[in-house]
């Protein structure tokens, strides 16, 4: 069973349909679960408020070794502290999460993503293979071994070039919408499923 956590934000509904599994904000039905899921969008401080009381069940799970796949705000969730708010992440690996500079905020729509190393989500995808964008933060890991992928973000003459996916052993992150990415995306899900 997959739980998709719910935060009392976001459409779920899109994620549920691409994976399966069950929405729920039951620590038990998570503590459960044979992988998480945790979609994300809004403020960082303000939604790790909301995570707080499920966070030692999502901390122990992924120390239990299940499949954890952190989107968009979930991924950046998974570090330290933001830039956004105040406010500490679920810290599960060392580094920081910064607003872009120089460019147009938010990025939105469709770019490419470029894998930085093998990672089992994205097998059978194309290198270059176009996801679905929407946040004006992104991640900054102090361990770079981490980063799954990278995309670059060109506007007003300037590029900024990051991290768009996060990938150890069974902890992984998107900073795209899977869901909304059409067949690519659907792939990614059913990979995270397959683990």
């Amino acid at each position: 069973m997959i739980a998709i956590v719910d935060l009392g934000i976001g459409n779920l509904a899109n994620v549920r349909k691409a994976l399966g599994g069950v929405i729920t904000s039951d620590p038990y039905e998570i503590e459960r679960a044979d992988k998480i899921v945790l979609p994300g969008v809004g403020n960082f401080g303000a939604v790790m408020k909301r995570l707080e009381p499920l966070k030692g069940t999502i901390l122990d799970a992924i120390n239990e070794g299940k499949p954890f796949l952190g989107i968009c705000l979930g991924m950046q969730l998974l570090f330290e502290w933001s830039e956004e708010s105040e406010g500490k992440g679920l810290e599960v690996f060392k580094g920081n999460v910064v607003k872009f500079k120089g460019v147009r905020v938010p990025h939105i729509g469709w770019n490419q993503v470029f894998p930085a190393k093998e990672c089992p989500l994205f097998e059978g995808i194309k290198n270059g293979s176009y996801f679905y964008f929407v946040h004006s933060y992104y991640v900054n890991p102090q361990d770079k071994e981490v980063i799954a992928a990278i995309t670059d973000y060109e506007s007003k003459g300037n590029k900024v070039v990051f991290p768009s996916a996060v990938c150890k052993d069974n902890v992984f992150g998107v900073q795209f919408h899977p869901e909304k990415s059409s067949k690519n995306g659907l792939k990614l899900l059913e990979n995270f499923r397959r683990l």
